[in-house]
């Protein structure tokens, strides 16, 4: 079950809006005006006491509390005209911890005294014992522990007596008065901090879209304060430690604005900006800090707060100023961003003269009165344009995460298409090779791979011509270079078998078009081996790098000559080839896998050898090729690459 106040004020909720106060016979409440208070600092228990000569204390003279962290108040009561009453109470309005005495008599403890922390339904109603009201006045004292403060201003301080049913009434009315003003704004900005949960949800999509991080963020916070808010003026009995602790979460809903801004602009947040930031939040810190420390004189920094008032509402006037600085120069905003950049600066400004009216009447003239009485409509102005300007905004990125979600569906047919065409290029099942016993590994890192391998037996001679290559970059443009070099291979191998006439061909299409390392290798049935290499790693042979001389690679110069090695594998030999991808592996500290894995790991299957790379961590293309001379029993065939590896 909820607490019977909780339930009684959320359903007052759903009548704030009534235009019609609730009437109230107020000549039956006797209201003790703030003059006839006294009050000192200090705590002292004695001071409860009924004849207490209070003539060297202070006159309270507004509706602020003293500015010390233990102090007393004393008030003269009338009670003539509450001897008639039924039931008579007491309704004590203060945001604070208290102990409350009438004629000297203790009525009612609130709060916490040590720490200073109470809850949010400051107006709180306590029956008084006939016996009290035997005389013509009462003295009512409290004993106030005040929290430290968050904001300037530290809560209000009132005093009534009655019928009980009556100041109930009256606590109710306020409750209604309190909430009808900000209960649409709560309403609006409830409906940004769902859609703000939306876009939070749409950026784990695209993790690119740092706009709608920052944005989603900022609706998340501006929603949490203002529910906050709603909380406290209808008096909701939650701890002002929690309240305090939200209104600074909520009050990050500036710095994620601003980021908004830059990051929409796509720019860095300049360094003063954060600093700006800083110094508008300084009074907040110097709050949380507070919060923390236990409260007493030797811990009361509210001195401050009056300065850190002034100058962060000065440097939240510069920070409002933010989308215009982010946007500079405007006149290179693109037409996209045109009129995500016009609300940016809508929003900008009603902040720029909500924060400047506030900096020139509170922080410089000190005049709050005069603000409440002639500026407080801009709260309503900046509530008001904030929030439509926000749900506007969402909408225009609704709108281009659609256009960018259908590119991207069109740019992954095209990628679709794309591992189709290497799919042809770089065989799943490789072609009968007489003599040799041919295993291959393929790993692209991305959907198109650059690496790229090619065997093609020689039915002229019965040898086996075998390239191995990797175009420098990644992804779609890298696929696409490797298919022409594919298609130029296999056009050249119907006039020439040599390796080194193969990649001089090569080289001489690949002129301003990329660098592409690549070794090209004839081998027949016996053994015998001829190899070119254009800056290709050197294979392995019987798990030792064959010692091979320095090249360029392909399409770096014009009509240059390419090594040539010749050797022989004997039976049971084996000859590994790897892509760079295998080497520049590197796990989680930053090592490499390196060539001692290699070497140690070469007479084991290619896809044994992949796997152990991509363990490791993969982070390029991995192709590994294997070759042995086929005993005689043997028949060459071609390992096919599992639908998880191979390039769709």
């Amino acid at each position: 079950m909820l607490p019977r106040r909780w339930v009684l004020s959320v359903g007052l909720l759903s009548f704030a809006l009534v235009p019609a106060a609730i009437p109230l016979a107020a000549q039956s409440v006797i209201t003790v005006p703030l003059q006839h208070c006294l009050w000192h600092a200090g705590d002292n228990p004695a001071w409860s006491a009924l004849d207490l000569d209070d003539s060297a204390w202070q006159r309270l003279s507004s509706e602020t509390l003293p500015d010390s962290a233990y102090f007393w108040i004393r008030c003269r009561l009338p009670l003539d005209d509450l001897h008639a009453v039924a039931r008579p109470a007491l309704s004590t309005t203060a945001s604070a911890a208290y102990q409350e005495y009438v004629q000297g008599n203790l009525i009612a403890e609130v709060g916490n005294l040590h720490s200073g922390h109470y809850t949010q339904d400051i107006v709180r109603i306590q029956s008084l014992s006939r016996t009290l009201l035997t005389s013509s006045s009462a003295v009512v004292a409290l004993r106030i522990t005040e929290p430290p403060p968050v904001m300037t201003g530290t809560g209000q301080f009132a005093l009534a007596a009655g019928d009980a049913d009556l100041l109930q009434a009256l606590r109710e009315q306020y409750i209604v008065e309190h909430v009808r003003p900000v209960l649409p704004f709560v309403v609006l900005y409830c409906v940004v901090g769902v859609v703000g949960i939306v876009q939070l949800g749409l950026f784990f999509y695209d993790r690119s879209r740092h706009d709608l991080l920052w944005l989603s963020l900022y609706c998340i916070c501006i929603s949490i304060l203002r529910i906050n808010t709603v909380a406290s003026a209808a008096l909701l009995s939650f701890p002002d430690t929690l309240f305090r602790l939200l209104f600074l979460l909520g009050n990050c809903s500036f710095v994620t604005e601003v980021g908004f801004f830059f990051a929409l602009a796509r720019r860095r947040i300049p360094w003063f900006i954060w600093g700006l930031y800083l110094v508008s939040q300084a009074m907040h810190f110097l709050g949380l800090a507070q919060l923390l420390l236990s409260p007493g004189p030797a811990h009361r920094l509210s001195v401050f707060l009056p300065v850190l008032n002034t100058v962060g509402l000065a440097a939240w006037t510069v920070l409002s100023l933010a989308p215009f600085l982010a946007f500079w120069p405007w006149n290179r905003i693109t037409p996209r961003l045109r009129p995500l950049a016009l609300c940016c600066f809508l929003w900008g400004l009603a902040d720029f003269v909500h924060f400047l009216a506030q900096t020139i009447v509170n922080g410089v003239l000190h005049s709050p009165e005069t603000f409440r009485q002639h500026f407080l409509v801009l709260f309503d102005v900046r509530a008001v344009v904030s929030g439509i300007t926000v749900l506007v905004i969402l909408m225009l990125l609704f709108r281009d995460q659609r256009r960018i979600t259908e590119e991207r569906a069109a740019l992954a047919g095209e990628m679709a298409s794309a591992r189709e065409i290497q799919q042809y290029l770089i065989p799943d099942k490789l072609p009968p090779t007489p003599g040799l016993t041919i295993r291959s590994v393929y790993h692209p890192s991305r959907e198109v791979g650059g690496d790229f391998f090619q065997v093609l037996p020689d039915p002229r001679d019965g040898s086996t011509m075998i390239v191995v290559g990797d175009v420098a970059g990644k992804g779609l443009k890298a696929g696409m270079l490797a298919a022409l070099i594919v298609g130029a291979i296999r056009t050249a191998f119907k006039f020439t078998s040599d390796p080194g006439s193969i990649l001089a061909l090569l080289n001489e299409r690949l002129q301003g078009r990329g660098l592409v390392t690549c070794l090209a290798l004839r081998i027949d049935r016996n053994g015998n081996a001829e190899l070119a290499n254009a800056a290709q790693l050197p294979p392995y042979i019987n798990g030792k790098e064959l010692a091979l001389d320095g090249a360029l690679p392909l399409g770096a110069l014009p009509d240059i000559a390419f090594p040539i090695a010749r050797f022989r594998l004997a039976e049971r030999d084996t000859m590994l080839f790897v892509s760079d991808g295998v080497v520049e592996a590197r796990n989680t500290v930053g090592e490499l896998f390196g060539f001692d894995r290699i070497a140690a790991i070469s007479d084991q299957p290619a896809e044994d050898i992949a796997k152990a790379a991509q363990a490791h961590g993969q982070e390029d293309d991995i192709t590994v090729l294997t070759l042995a001379l086929a005993r005689p029993q043997e028949l060459s065939v071609g390992l096919q690459i599992p639908p998880a590896t191979a390039p769709a």
